[in-house]
């Protein structure tokens, strides 16, 4: 028997406190797959600078969650990309991807660009089959072994 769900999509911005319990669950699961680099990576990831969240919820249950932020006047950085583990497996993170894609285009951006860990293999895989393609690590990325960079030209 198949189960049915709900994803309802919210716009918001950073004073959402679903998106802040999200982001700290995020931030555990970080700190352990990152070990003693988690530090580095964790001044990259700083609430005040984003202004476009995107809040996914399960029958009203915050399952997740993500984010855009200004890169440069045509590229939108993807930041705080997080599921739940109990809602895995379900589409809700390409849910997520394709919003913040839209309200990245429709605030004129003309790609996106995004970071993630190489231990990260099923983000790796859901960025691939969303379009992404792997690129040279930019910005403060580059030369950290640990990074995986990749952009996606928007419409």
């Amino acid at each position: 028997m198949k189960i049915e769900y709900y994803i309802h999509l919210i716009r918001t911005d950073t004073n959402n406190n679903d998106f802040i319990e999200l982001v700290r669950q995020l931030d555990e699961v970080l700190q352990e797959s990152d070990g003693d680099e988690h530090h580095f990576f964790a001044q990259f990831n700083k609430l005040e600078e984003l202004q476009n969240v995107v809040t996914a919820y399960v029958d009203n249950i915050p399952a997740g969650c993500g984010a855009i932020k200004k890169y440069s006047e045509k590229t939108a950085e993807i930041k705080r990309m997080f599921v739940r583990p109990e809602y895995r497996g379900k589409g809700i993170a390409k849910s997520i991807l394709k919003e913040l894609e839209a309200w990245a285009e429709e605030l004129s951006y003309k790609e996106c660009i995004l970071e993630t860990g190489k231990k990260l293999s099923n983000a790796i895989g859901l960025y691939q089959s969303s379009g992404y393609e792997i690129i040279p690590n930019y910005g403060q990325y580059a030369g950290v072994d640990m990074s995986v960079c990749m952009s996606k030209k928007l419409k």
